[in-house]
């Protein structure tokens, strides 16, 4: 039991979208053209419900203290906190305009969402179910990430080719760095030294050193008989250990293993079509990857490289939280 404690410890110091378990027995995916999320039994490999939810769901994540399950319906400008045992709606949050990925706050009761259409990243406090503040980003902002020591909130603009660098003190930008072609997702690395950039239509990964706020290493993907430009890096997600990044290849219909420690590529593996986003299981094992165009969740044995069950979604899977 003090091996998996400490295992969920490090999950949520990454920044990763779990309820405060041990072991993630649900795993609850947002299908964009279906308006709905499939919840799946994470041991059983089976779909136990499709819930129909708010127009073009996006983000998932569940709250810091698992009491909620969190869904970006970004087509009615709202964010949906709902029940996740039984998807019953709690309350529809005030979240900006077109908000896409969010990111729920390490400590205090915020959920930072980044607003797609009004070039903003909008703080949502969830206990008042209201709007707390909001920050001016650069164009299209998609990822957002909190740094584990809480001083900072990145937001990556896919217009721009660029990441905010918010001071979460004064609530201003105090940087903006300059990346490859279209970040799309953003995400820390351990304890929050390194955070590492989706950059969409450049087809690469890079890695930001937080105290210099610059990018200090870039890695490019090569699946096996893909095309260059089918490469689109988008979500990723690091195992509990640290020692472990998976990042799902959009277009690529794959996703790349890279060990973290020496920033080289594994191996890759293919899912089904076109997967954005993902999770990882808390003990590491497994990766849950969102298949887009395919509409199926790939179950991907992370040690093995290989795909061990392919389930049927909704339409359009987009993003995967979990949770019990």
């Amino acid at each position: 039991m003090e091996r998996q404690l400490k295992a969920f410890a490090a999950t949520l110091l990454l920044g990763t979208t779990l309820a405060p378990a041990a072991h993630a027995t649900r795993a609850y995916v947002s299908n964009e053209r279906s308006s709905t999320v499939t919840v799946i039994d994470v041991e059983k490999g089976a779909v136990e419900a499709e819930w129909p939810v708010g127009n073009r769901p996006r983000g998932i994540a569940m709250t810091r203290d698992g009491k909620a399950l969190l869904v970006a319906a970004s087509a009615d400008n709202a964010v949906e906190m709902r029940d996740p045992a039984t998807g019953a709606l709690l309350a529809a949050l005030p979240s900006g305009a077109d908000p896409e990925q969010f990111f729920p706050a390490y400590s205090g009761n915020l959920l930072f969402a980044a607003n797609e259409d009004n070039a903003a990243v909008t703080a949502i406090d969830l206990d008042a179910r209201k709007v707390a503040w909001q920050v001016t980003v650069g164009d299209e902002p998609e990822g957002v990430a909190q740094s584990p020591d809480g001083k900072w909130l990145l937001v990556t603009s896919e217009e721009d080719n660029t990441v905010a660098w918010i001071d979460l003190a004064t609530r201003t930008v105090a940087e903006e760095m300059e990346t490859d072609a279209r970040p799309r997702h953003i995400e820390f690395e351990g304890k929050g030294q390194k955070v590492w950039i989706a950059a969409e239509m450049a087809g690469t990964v890079q890695i930001a050193d937080v105290a210099t706020k610059s990018i200090e290493q870039t890695i490019a993907f090569a699946p096996p008989g893909v095309p260059a430009y089918k490469v689109m890096p988008c979500g990723i997600r690091f195992t509990p250990d640290g020692k472990t990044a998976i990042v799902a290849l959009g277009r690529a219909d794959s996703i790349a293993v890279v060990d973290v420690p020496t920033r080289t590529v594994r191996g890759y593996v293919k899912v089904g079509d076109r997967p954005w986003h993902l999770a990882v299981t808390p003990d590491g094992t497994r990766a849950i990857v969102a298949n887009g165009a395919s509409d199926s969740v790939s179950f991907v044995d992370i040690a093995a490289m290989q795909v061990t069950a392919t389930i049927k979604a909704g339409g359009g899977p987009w993003g995967v939280a979990l949770g019990r």
